[in-house]
C-alpha cells in the first residue's frame, strides 16, 4: 500500500471508528468487538508504517465518550485508562520483551498477573474513613460522570469497609449471563427491543438518570485494582488485590499469578478454556506486570499503559443441528418464531435457542427445519443463526410457514403492509392479558384508580381474573385478601371499578387496545360513530374516509371488532353495566368548532394533555403536523420546524397569550 491509498484508507476508516465508538459509549452496540476490534487494529497498522497520517482526533490517539446530559462531571485524580489490544502469542511475547529490557535496565523483578477481561463499563470508585462517598464512569478517561446514586444500588458494592482506609478502586460493573439471558427473555415478552450484549445492558443501566431503573437491573461489580490510597502502599498488583477482598470487596475471581511467559501463555489458554463455565461474560484476558515500582518506571502512554496488554479471543461459531422452528407471543401480540436446537456452548453460553426475528428473516437465509446451522456470539452477543450449511442437507429439512392464527388462542393472526412482524389480534388471548388489563385500567383508558401492575400481576397470579371483563367480577373479598388490612383498599378498588363503568365512548375505545388506535383516534371515531354497536358495523369503505383514520388504521378496526373473542368481550362489558354511549356534554361552547390546532415548543401555563383538553372541550381539535388544512398553531418556546411549515404555508401562528385570550 502506498501513502496515497494509506490516507484513502485512513479517511474511511476514522469517520466509521468513530461513529462506532461514540455508539459504543451511548451503550448502543452496531457492530461485534471483533469487527471493531480489527478495524482499529488495521488503522493502527497504517500509521505506524505512515507516522506523518497520525492526526490528534484520530481515534487512536482517543479514549472513552462525552459526559451524559444529566450526570455531573468527575475528574479522575488517576486516569482511567483503557489497555493496548493484543490477537496473536507473538505479540504477547513481543510485549515480554519490552518488559524483560525494562526490569533489567530498573533493575526489578519481573512476574505477571493474568485476569480476566470483563466485558462491562469501568468505573471509579472513592471510599474516605472507610465509607462510600462517590462513584464514577470511565468517560473519556479523565473525566467521568457522577453516578454515586447508582453505584449504591449494586448489591455487591460494599457501602462500609471493613477497615476505616481511605481508598480509590476500579472496577468493572457487568450483569451475569443467567441475569443477562433472562433480562432479554422478559423483554422479549413485553417487545421491548433486546440489548446486543450484556456490556450495553450494564453500561445503559447503570448511567440511568433514574437511580430505581438502576436498582431493578441485576448489577454486578469485580474490582481489579487500586488507583490511589493515601493510607497504604504495596509492593504488588498480587498482593494488592488480596487486600482487596480482605477489605470487603468484590473482586475479580481469576487472577493467576505467573513468573514467566509460558505460565502466561497457559494462563490465557486456561482462560479461553474455562470461558464456558464462567457465570460472567469475558471479552480477553488481561496480562499485567505485578511489580508495582516496575510500572511506575515503564509509565503509560497518553491512551494506554506500558505495563499491561489485553489479549482478545476471536469470536465462535459453532455448527449445532436447527430442531425446529416455534412462535413465541409476545403480551402486545407479536408472534416471534423461535430457532429450537440441538444444545451447543458458544462463547460461554449454552445455547439451546435463539430469536429468528421474523418471516423475512427466515426467508432470506433460506433457514430450514433440520438444517444444520452456523451459531455466532462474538464476546456477549445476543446468540444469532448466521448460516446454513446446505452441503449438509439430505432432504428430509422442511420449509417453515408463519401461522396464520394465534398457536396460543386460535385468533387470526395478521401481518400489516409494511410491518415485518406477524400479530394476535385476538382480545382474550392469555398471552397478552397482563398487558391488556394493564392497558384498559390505565389513565388514558377506563382509569381505574389503585389497579397498577402489581395488582394486576397478582390477580392473574391468584386465578382471580383472567381477562379484562373479570375486572367487573371482583368481590370486595377478592380484593381485600391481596393486602394485610386490606378493607379500606378493597373498597376503594371497588368504588373506582365502579366508576370506570361510567366512563365516555372513547375511554372505552382505547381501552380495547385496538391497533393503531389511541385517544385521539378514540375521540375522532365518536364523531361520526356515538355508540359503541354502530362503531362494531362500520363498514371499511366508510372508516377508510374519515380523517386521522386512513386505510390501515380502518383495516385494523374492522378486523378487531369480526374476531369472536371481541364480540364475546364486549358483550361481557355490555352484562357489567359498562357504558357503550357518547356522553353529551353539558357545555354548548363550540367556539372552536371545526377548527384544528397543532401544539410545538414548551408551554408555560399549561401541559399539551391540558391545552388539548381545553381545545377539544371548546369542540374544537389538535393534529401533530402542520398542513394548509391547520387553522392555528400555538407556538411556545423552542418551537421548531412545525412553526417555520407554519410561517411558509401562511398559516395562523397564535403566542400563549393571544391562546390564554381565545379560551378566557
Amino acid at each position: 500500500m502506498d501513502i496515497q491509498q494509506a490516507k484513502k484508507r485512513v479517511e474511511e476508516l476514522r469517520p466509521l471508528l468513530k461513529y462506532y465508538t461514540q455508539k459504543y459509549f451511548d451503550d448502543e452496540q452496531v457492530v461485534s468487538d471483533y469487527e471493531y476490534d480489527m478495524l482499529m487494529r488495521e488503522l493502527k497498522q497504517i500509521e505506524k508504517e505512515y507516522p506523518e497520517l497520525i492526526t490528534e482526533d484520530s481515534p487512536t490517539q482517543k479514549v472513552g465518550a462525552s459526559i451524559k446530559k444529566g450526570f455531573e462531571k468527575v475528574t479522575h485524580e488517576v486516569p482511567l485508562q483503557s489497555l493496548q489490544d493484543v490477537f496473536t502469542f507473538e505479540e504477547v511475547e513481543e510485549f515480554d520483551e519490552r518488559m524483560k529490557e525494562s526490569a533489567k535496565k530498573y533493575n526489578r523483578p519481573l512476574e505477571y498477573v493474568v485476569e480476566t477481561k470483563i466485558d462491562g463499563l469501568s468505573s471509579a470508585i472513592e471510599y474516605v474513613n472507610g465509607k462510600l462517598v462517590r462513584g464514577a464512569t470511565r468517560g473519556n478517561g479523565t473525566v467521568g460522570e457522577d453516578v454515586t446514586e447508582n453505584i449504591k444500588t449494586i448489591k455487591t458494592v460494599p457501602k462500609i469497609l471493613k477497615e476505616p482506609i481511605t481508598i480509590t478502586v476500579r472496577g468493572e460493573v457487568f450483569i451475569g449471563k443467567e441475569d443477562f439471558e433472562k433480562m432479554n427473555e422478559d423483554r422479549l415478552l413485553e417487545e421491548q427491543e433486546q440489548f446486543a450484549n450484556a456490556r450495553n445492558a450494564a453500561a445503559g443501566s447503570l448511567r440511568q438518570l433514574d437511580s430505581k431503573i438502576t436498582a431493578s437491573r441485576p448489577l454486578n461489580i469485580f474490582i481489579f485494582n487500586v488507583q490511589k490510597s493515601p493510607d497504604i502502599n504495596f509492593e504488588t498488583h498480587y498482593k494488592s488485590l488480596l487486600y482487596l477482598e480482605k477489605l470487603g470487596f468484590n473482586v475479580n475471581p481469576v487472577k493467576i499469578l505467573c513468573k514467566n511467559m509460558e505460565e502466561v501463555k497457559k494462563a490465557i489458554e486456561d482462560i479461553g478454556n474455562m470461558r464456558d463455565n464462567l457465570d460472567f461474560g469475558i471479552d480477553g484476558a488481561v496480562v499485567k506486570v505485578n511489580d508495582l515500582e516496575l510500572r511506575e518506571k515503564v509509565g503509560t502512554t497518553f491512551k494506554t499503559p506500558r505495563w499491561a496488554v489485553a489479549y482478545k479471543y476471536p469470536p465462535e461459531k459453532k455448527e449445532t443441528l436447527l430442531k425446529d422452528i416455534v412462535c413465541q407471543v409476545g403480551r402486545t401480540g407479536a408472534i416471534t418464531p423461535m430457532a429450537i436446537l440441538e444444545p451447543v456452548n458458544v462463547a460461554g453460553s449454552k445455547i439451546s435457542k435463539t430469536t429468528l426475528h421474523n418471516e423475512d428473516y427466515i426467508k432470506q437465509n433460506d433457514i430450514r427445519i433440520g438444517d444444520t446451522v452456523i451459531i455466532q456470539k462474538a464476546g456477549d452477543v445476543i446468540p444469532e443463526v448466521v448460516g446454513v450449511v446446505k452441503s449438509k442437507r439430505n432432504g428430509t429439512e422442511r420449509k417453515f410457514q408463519m401461522p396464520t392464527v394465534c398457536p396460543v388462542c386460535g385468533a387470526e393472526a395478521i401481518r400489516e403492509e409494511g410491518e415485518a412482524v406477524v400479530r394476535c389480534i385476538g382480545i382474550e388471548c392469555p398471552a397478552k392479558q397482563y398487558r391488556n388489563i394493564i392497558h384498559f385500567a390505565s389513565k388514558d383508558a377506563m382509569n381505574i384508580d389503585g389497579l397498577g401492575e402489581a395488582i394486576i400481576a397478582e390477580l392473574i397470579e391468584r386465578k382471580l381474573i383472567s381477562n379484562i371483563a373479570d375486572i367487573y367480577k371482583l368481590t370486595f373479598e377478592d380484593i381485600a385478601s391481596l393486602k394485610k388490612n386490606g378493607k379500606k383498599f378493597a373498597q376503594n378498588m371497588l368504588n373506582a371499578i365502579e366508576e370506570s363503568k361510567n366512563r365516555d365512548l372513547y375511554c372505552l375505545i382505547n381501552s380495547l387496545g385496538i391497533r393503531h388506535i389511541g385517544v385521539k383516534g378514540a375521540k375522532t371515531l365518536t364523531k361520526y360513530y356515538k355508540t359503541m354497536d354502530k362503531l362494531m358495523e362500520a363498514p371499511y369503505e366508510e372508516l377508510e374516509m374519515i380523517d386521522d383514520i386512513g386505510e390501515i388504521t380502518a383495516r385494523s378496526i374492522t378486523e378487531f371488532f369480526k374476531q369472536p373473542q371481541t364480540l364475546d368481550l364486549i358483550e361481557k362489558l355490555k352484562q357489567a353495566g359498562v357504558n357503550m354511549e357518547v356522553i353529551k356534554k353539558k357545555s354548548s361552547d363550540n367556539r372552536f368548532d371545526g377548527k384544528t390546532f397543532v401544539l410545538t415548543g414548551s408551554l408555560e401555563n399549561y401541559t399539551r394533555d391540558e391545552a388539548t383538553k381545553i381545545i377539544e372541550n371548546l369542540g374544537g381539535k389538535t393534529s401533530s403536523s402542520v398542513s394548509k388544512k391547520t387553522d392555528y398553531v400555538l407556538a411556545g418556546e423552542d418551537a421548531g420546524s412545525k412553526l417555520k411549515k407554519a410561517r411558509e404555508l401562511g398559516v395562523n401562528i397564535i403566542s400563549e397569550e393571544e391562546f390564554a385570550v381565545m379560551v378566557k
